[in-house]
């Protein structure tokens, strides 16, 4: 869930992009991080530097993805994830 780069359509994490926006979270992309590149993702998602608001979507639903089933390599970027309940009234 990277930003689409120059790489032919491909985002920071190695996905392929269609219109600019990443494909779905697979299996197979979440088995393929390690400490390295959950380190990296959570830096981008710390900058928040991003061409458009829908590429650090695209780093978050990554990073919650990978907090759900490989909960040992986002355990210490959790506090990205959390959301603050906020009161409406």
């Amino acid at each position: 869930m990277g930003s689409p780069s120059s790489n032919g359509g491909a985002t920071a994490d190695g996905r392929t992009t269609d219109n600019g926006r990443a494909t779905a979270i697979s299996p197979e992309l979440l088995a393929s991080f390690d400490e390295a590149k959950a380190a990296e993702l959570a830096r981008r998602l710390e900058e928040d530097d991003y061409p458009t608001p829908f590429a650090g979507l695209d780093d978050w639903h990554l990073l919650r993805a990978l907090a759900i089933h490989r909960p040992d390599l986002a355990a210490p970027y959790v506090h990205l994830v959390d959301q603050e309940p906020f009161d409406e009234d």
